[in-house]
């Protein structure tokens, strides 16, 4: 396991070994997650943060809530089954 040391403005640099083994270069922007305790690092673009911040501005636009949508869900699985398997 690498160790590396937070310095400057919150700078780290990340071990060569590491950087050529995930082909790793200056160009490389990398998305930061924070996972519990730990920090993780990961050159794939993470879209799940992005996806639920444009949720919620568009359920606070509408004046929707989350309770709304599960409810609406529950309607919505009530009447599915009902359709596919009568009753």
């Amino acid at each position: 396991m690498a160790v590396v040391k937070v310095w400057g403005r919150g700078q780290l640099t990340i071990p060569a070994s590491l950087r050529k083994e995930l082909r790793l270069d200056e160009e490389t922007t990398l998305s930061v997650v924070k996972a519990g305790e730990a920090l993780v690092l990961t050159p794939k673009k993470l879209i799940g943060d992005a996806v639920a911040k444009k949720a919620a501005r568009e359920l606070k636009k509408t004046g929707l809530t989350l309770d709304d949508l599960l409810r609406d869900l529950e309607k919505q699985r009530r009447r599915y089954n009902r359709e596919r398997y009568g009753g």
